[in-house]
Formats: C-alpha cells, sequence, structure tokens
C-alpha cells in the first residue's frame, strides 16, 4: 500500500470514465475534494457534479487548480490517457504523486474484507450479482464496477459493511496490486494479447493473483471453464485454498477441488431460468432475469462469494433473484407494439470477444425458443480494437452465424489506428448464408429493416458506439407505423 500518499485532495484525468467516476464517488464519500477533467460532459460526470465534484470539460494543465488548490494526488488510466496529456504533464513537473486508478482503489480497500472479481469474461455481471446478493442479505458492502446496476443506476458506493466487492482487471495486469481475501476467477482465455504478447503471459498473470490472496483468504474458480480450473488445481499445488463451483459433470473432473457450489439443475420460465444449487451442500433457489448459462454460473460464483464473506443464504439468494441486471449486459432497450414490426424487442449487450458474443447470443435464442413464438435473433454487431478484430476473425464468424441474420459494423478503433486493408469484412467474408457487412454506421437501422420482422429479437452488440443504435432502430423501425 502507499501510505504516505495524501487523498484529501484528489484530481482524476478522465474523470467520467464506468472505472474513474466509481472511485470518484467513493472519495466524495469519504469527504475527499474531488476535481477532474474529461473529453466532453456526460451523465456520470453531471452525477460528480452533483455530489460536490468540480469537473472541467476538456484537458488544460490549468484543471489542477480547479478547487483553489493543487491536488494531493493525480490518478489516470494509464490504458487511457497519453502521457503527453496537459494535466499529467504538469502534475508530473510539479512533482505531484500520479497514482493509477488500479492503485487509488487498492487505498480504498484498505482495512475491507476484499472481494475480488476476476476473469476473461463475466466480470461486471459476476461482480454486480455478488453486490446485489449481498446488499439484499443487509451486508451493505463497498463496491465499485465497471458498469451501473439498472436497479440502483450507480455503479460504486462506500457501505457500511465490512466488505468491499470490485472488479479486478487483468487486461494491463493492474490486478497485480491487489490483495484480495476473496478471489473469484470466473473463466480465463487468451485476451489482451497486444498487452501480455503471448498466451502463457496471460495465463501467468492469473496464477500471480492466486498468490497475491490474503492468508486465510481464498481463490474461488468456476469449474466449468478448463483454464479456471487448472488455475484451481495449480493453486492448490503452491498450498492456496481453492474452491470450486459450477456443474456436478465439471466438478467430477477436479475430484481435488473441494466443491463450494454446485449446480443441480435450471428451468426456464416466464419470471427467468430457475437455478437448484447447494451452497456448502446447503440447498438454494433462486432465479435469475438475465438468461443464459453463463449467466447461472456467474451466479452461483456470486452467492459463493458472498456466502465465503459472511452473508446469509437466504438473503443472498433472494437478492440474486430481485437482480434485474447491469448497464449493457442483455440491457432491455424497448420495443414496437403496433405496426409492421410489432413484437420487435431490441436488447444491448458490451461483448466483444467471441466467447462473450457466442453466449450472448446462445442466450438470446434460448430466450426465443422459450417463449415458442417462433421468434429470430438478429444482431448487429461492431467489432472492438483492430488487433482483436485480425487475432479472432474467424471465431466472430462462427459466433455470428448462430443469429438468424447479422448486421456487422465497421471497427471501433477506440484507441488503436487504424490497420492498413483491415475492414470488418474479414468476419463477413468468413460468414455465408444471413450476413450484411454495413461499413455507414448511419446507414444500420436502414440495412437492418430489410432483414427483421414483427416479433424479432434484436440484439445490438458491441463495445464501442453500437450501444447508441438502439433507440434509433426502434424510432426508425416505427416509422412504418400508420398515421395515428
Amino acid at each position: 500500500m502507499l501510505e504516505s500518499v495524501d487523498l484529501s485532495r484528489v484530481h482524476l484525468i478522465g474523470i467520467g470514465g464506468s472505472g474513474m467516476s466509481g472511485v470518484a464517488r467513493i472519495l466524495l464519500s469519504r469527504g475527499a475534494t474531488v476535481t477532474g477533467s474529461d473529453v466532453k460532459d456526460s451523465r456520470p460526470v453531471r452525477a460528480l457534479r452533483s455530489m460536490g465534484a468540480q469537473v472541467a470539460v476538456g484537458h488544460d494543465a490549468a484543471n489542477l487548480e480547479l478547487s483553489g488548490q493543487l491536488p494531493t494526488v493525480v490518478v489516470v488510466s494509464f490504458a487511457a490517457i497519453p502521457q503527453d496529456n496537459p494535466e499529467l504533464a504538469a502534475a508530473q513537473a510539479q512533482s505531484i504523486p500520479v497514482l493509477r486508478r488500479s492503485d487509488l482503489l487498492g487505498e480504498l480497500m484498505a482495512g475491507f474484507k476484499q472481494v475480488l472479481i476476476a476473469g476473461t469474461h463475466g466480470k461486471t455481471s459476476t461482480t454486480s450479482m455478488a453486490v446485489a446478493a449481498m446488499q439484499a442479505a443487509g451486508m451493505d458492502p463497498s463496491f465499485a464496477i465497471g458498469g451501473q446496476l439498472n436497479r440502483s443506476g450507480t455503479n460504486a458506493h462506500h457501505g457500511t459493511g465490512e466488505a468491499f466487492v470490485a472488479e479486478a482487471d487483468e487486461s494491463d495486469a493492474s490486478l497485480l496490486r491487489y490483495s484480495p481475501d476473496i478471489a473469484v476467477v470466473t473463466n480465463i482465455e487468451p485476451d489482451h494479447l497486444d498487452f501480455f504478447g503471448t498466451a502463457q503471459a496471460y495465463f501467468q498473470v492469473f496464477d500471480d493473483f492466486a498468490d497475491r490472496i490474503n492468508q486465510g483468504g481464498s481463490l474461488v474458480v468456476c469449474l466449468d471453464d478448463v483454464h479456471a480450473a487448472k488455475l484451481g488445481e495449480r493453486s492448490l499445488g503452491r498450498g492456496v485454498n481453492v474452491v470450486g463451483y459450477g456443474t456436478a459433470a465439471a466438478a467430477a473432473l477436479h475430484p481435488n477441488i473441494p466443491l463450494g457450489a454446485e449446480v443441480l439443475s435450471t428451468e426456464i420460465t416466464d419470471a427467468g431460468t430457475t437455478v437448484h444449487l447447494t451452497i456448502d451442500s446447503q440447498p438454494v433457489t433462486t432465479t435469475l432475469q438475465i438468461p443464459g448459462q453463463h449467466m447461472v454460473l456467474n451466479g452461483a460464483g456470486a452467492l459463493l462469494a458472498g456466502y465465503l464473506a459472511g452473508g446469509d443464504l437466504e438473503g443472498l439468494s433472494a437478492g440474486l433473484s430481485d437482480f434485474n441486471g447491469v448497464r449493457r449486459r442483455f440491457e432491455y432497450r424497448g420495443s414496437i407494439d403496433s405496426g409492421e414490426f410489432a413484437g420487435l424487442r431490441v436488447y444491448d449487450d458490451y461483448a466483444h470477444h467471441p466467447t462473450e458474443v457466442t453466449a450472448v447470443m446462445q442466450a438470446a435464442l434460448q430466450k426465443v425458443e422459450a417463449e415458442g413464438e417462433g421468434a429470430r435473433v438478429v444482431v448487429v454487431f461492431q467489432p472492438h480494437l483492430y488487433s482483436r478484430t485480425i487475432e479472432f476473425a474467424e471465431e466472430f464468424a462462427a459466433a455470428l452465424s448462430l443469429a438468424d441474420h447479422a448486421v456487422v459494423l465497421e471497427i471501433y478503433g477506440a484507441r488503436e489506428q487504424p490497420v492498413e486493408g483491415v475492414t470488418s469484412r474479414i468476419i463477413t467474408d468468413a460468414m455465408s448464408g444471413g450476413v450484411s457487412y454495413e461499413p455507414d454506421f448511419s446507414a444500420a437501422v436502414g440495412t437492418l429493416r430489410r432483414h427483421v420482422r414483427a416479433g424479432d429479437l434484436v440484439l445490438t452488440m458491441g463495445a464501442g458506439d453500437v450501444t447508441l443504435l438502439g433507440s434509433e432502430i426502434i424510432s426508425g423501425l416505427a416509422e412504418s407505423l400508420p398515421d395515428q
């Protein structure tokens, strides 16, 4: 820990981001003076201003003195903030300590029972489920999540309870800055190879994370994921306390790992997916409002984490049943009531890796099949990052082929510069049948219109600005309604 750092006046560069706005909320709740800047105004920025933060739009060295004094520390996310940022340069020139967001989060978690959720996929959903369950069990945990809980509309909270629940991001190895008491690993699959270079280096960061668990703590691994289970086996050999969760079939493959949560059966009902499981051999039944087998496993991991943190199983399971999701995770965006496309529904999801895309597609297909109305699944997908698209083009093609039709937009480069000759066609050219390549974002709704019909389930999917299309699809397709 960085005990010498004074957190009384904190300036956050990129304060409107999902991770940065969360730690800013906690700082404000603890009485710190918070300032910051971002490239644009936004709902998170306005919310922070209402809590007392002073936030400038645009980056300028003068922003460091928004409070009338220089900050005692400046916080950045090195993955998002360039080194020539004027505020970062000014802080360094004036010898103001500069922390990464993960360093700050580690400081904020000091003194709490730390419950950290890691893994390639499912971190935000599992963390959110754990928080909702623990809140219902009366634990009032502090938390920092990479997305907004639908019910509370917030991504962070300074609680009165003993536990602090947070995501542990592996993308830049920042999870190694934490010392968890309970560490959940949902799954492990090579990703972020632009940072790690090799799959082996990516796997190693999870072993290093497991070795940082505090004495008396536990590593919780999903046994249905081959690499998470292997992490558990390796960690057992190094003396780490390991607990597994998953289906009976997966548990049978890893008899050395003590089974903390076993999924016995699932039933799809009008209310969602009813899950029968045991936690520490005690029977539990809960209902998940978000579809998909991946959510069943995430829910099991969340319940087990809450139980290990001291939660009451009845309260935890009730809280999970009440959980209605997190923003951009199979989030319902609206529907069309009448006209040519009556009954068409739009959902939005952040999935941007082939495994995530596959899981969400399977959940959507499962949902329409359970409804039994003959609806189809149509996806509007925006690839994220040139490097990821090149690495996984064939896998994306296979995942998107699960849809009845896929409209594939151009690559959202984010922090990367375009790569000559690389477009989303490297995905669509590997697909056959129901696929449309649409490089013009503004034409997406028109292209979609040619491939949907009444009752269909439409998914907008990706980590870029494809999320903006949800309302446009609903309003654009509703234009076919007759005059009222």
